[in-house]
């Protein structure tokens, strides 16, 4: 049975520097090793499912350790305040989106606990919950959503994505173009919306801002032929 250290020493054989400049660059910061995700899935076959030694990993503030967390954490033994929790200590975007919003993704809570991050007003709540929902969106039948409250956060997004925090636009963004590819009844909405709403600018500290166009990414998966396309699964 692997525990917290063995974990740990695994990682760190595992960490490039190459990696852990890229995570940096993205706004990670100590302490990190720089783990290439795919790289942790020998370690994820052998300990498989583990909510207690997801908890002591999280808790280590380790990029590398936080991000394994969610995927060996039980997303359903997981309460609320578990998640808000585990969003408190998400400092940066790829532990919001990638790893929080992920997890919660997975549970029987997910839309409840997306819509009070949505509706927080703090940038990474906000863009876990719109993350939480592409995921969601993305993996699960059409017929578990509210077709109304879908089309409603549509409306929220033409209205407040240009006015809203940096990373939360993105999200935001996403969710656009994954409500249009993923969610067939309202794929046409969604291709009007990202007209509408057109091209967002994401600006990104010392970088280049990025130019976001849900509506082009859309039409990308219209001319693949993939519209409606499910994943099979949402973590690694």
């Amino acid at each position: 049975m692997m525990n917290l250290e063995m974990v740990m020493q695994e990682l760190e054989v595992l960490g490039k520097e190459r990696t852990k400049k890229i995570y940096i660059s993205n706004g990670a910061h100590e302490p990190l090793f720089g783990v290439a995700t795919g790289a942790m899935k020998p370690i994820a076959k052998k300990i498989k499912i583990n909510q207690p030694v997801a908890e002591e990993l999280y808790a280590t503030g380790n990029y590398d350790a936080m991000y394994f967390a969610g995927i060996i954490a039980d997303p359903k033994a997981m309460t609320e305040s578990d998640y808000n929790r585990w969003m408190d200590a998400a400092y940066f975007y790829m532990l919001s989106d990638f790893v929080v919003a992920v997890t919660l993704s997975e549970s029987d809570i997910a839309q409840e606990v997306a819509d009070k991050w949505i509706a927080s007003g703090e940038e990474l709540r906000m863009s876990a919950g719109w993350s939480c929902y592409c995921w969601l969106l993305g993996n699960r039948l059409d017929v578990e959503f509210s077709e109304s409250k879908i089309s409603n956060m549509l409306g929220i997004v033409k209205n407040t994505i240009h006015d809203s925090p940096e990373r939360t636009k993105s999200a935001m963004n996403n969710f656009l173009y994954t409500v249009g590819f993923s969610y067939l009844p309202l794929h046409e909405k969604a291709i009007e919306t990202a007209k509408a709403v057109g091209i967002v600018e994401v600006k990104r500290d010392k970088k280049k801002s990025s130019f976001l166009n849900a509506y082009e990414s859309i039409q990308k998966e219209v001319d693949k032929g993939k519209i409606g396309f499910k994943r099979k699964h949402v973590r690694c």
